[in-house]
């Protein structure tokens, strides 16, 4: 029975334990859908209220990012927020620049779409096509807001929603995906090592048979100190 903001201020704390549960299991790149380029569309307290959390987050939780050896990015067009929210996400990106423990990034007026076609236009602008004017999936990959990572290997989605709501369209096209009624306020680290089991479960083909991955090594999550994406 509380307003709907009281969530959002509770998942920041989740965001904070979901960091550090990457940070003990060896994840190095972590990948949160904060705001999309939809939610523009909700009400305009709620809004105004949520750029609020942005900066009073980024101005109390980046020195324990950068103590802890956590790099911050922040992708979305950042063009419709704040200048002083502009200046704080260039600070906070500067001053993790180095660490190298584990990348996470915060998907901010972000959406799937937007992202395909910022990447097409940069390409166009630069001339970037390759032999023959032809593009190729590497020329338009190189060019998306997440073009410094690996694909995800792992997407989690969570509220009992089963869709990925324009969030990577493109890197999403082989993670395994897992839905869980767990609400992001309530998403603990039992709920993420639920969703981590989930995924040392399954078999990842990669368009291959299942007797073509005997003797190889598919990209499966380790119990510990494997790198893994999420």
């Amino acid at each position: 029975m509380l307003p709907r903001f009281a969530g959002h201020r509770r998942g920041v704390e989740t965001v904070r334990a979901t960091v550090r549960s990457c940070l003990e299991r060896g994840i190095e790149y972590l990948t949160l859908f904060a705001f999309s380029s939809e939610n523009w569309r909700r009400p305009p307290e709620e809004v105004s209220l949520l750029m609020q959390l942005f900066v009073r987050a980024l101005r109390e939780e980046v020195v324990k990012l950068d103590r802890n050896g956590v790099r911050l990015r922040v992708i979305g067009d950042l063009s419709r927020f704040e200048p002083e929210l502009r200046t704080l996400i260039e600070a906070s990106e500067q001053r993790t620049a180095a660490n190298t423990r584990l990348v996470l990034t915060i998907a901010a007026n972000y959406g799937g779409r937007w992202d395909i076609l910022q990447a097409v236009n940069r390409l166009l602008v630069s001339g970037g096509a390759g032999r023959c004017g032809e593009l190729t999936e590497g020329d338009l990959a190189s060019c998306l807001a997440m073009s410094y990572a690996p694909e995800p290997d792992l997407f989690i989605r969570t509220g009992g929603e089963q869709r990925i709501s324009n969030f990577l369209l493109w890197q999403l096209a082989y993670s395994e995906i897992y839905f869980t009624d767990v609400l992001w306020p309530e998403f603990d680290a039992t709920a993420f090592d639920a969703a981590l089991l989930s995924y040392q479960q399954r078999e990842r083909r990669f368009g291959r048979t299942s007797e073509q991955l005997t003797g190889d090594s598919p990209a499966v999550v380790a119990p510990t100190g494997t790198r893994r994406d999420a």
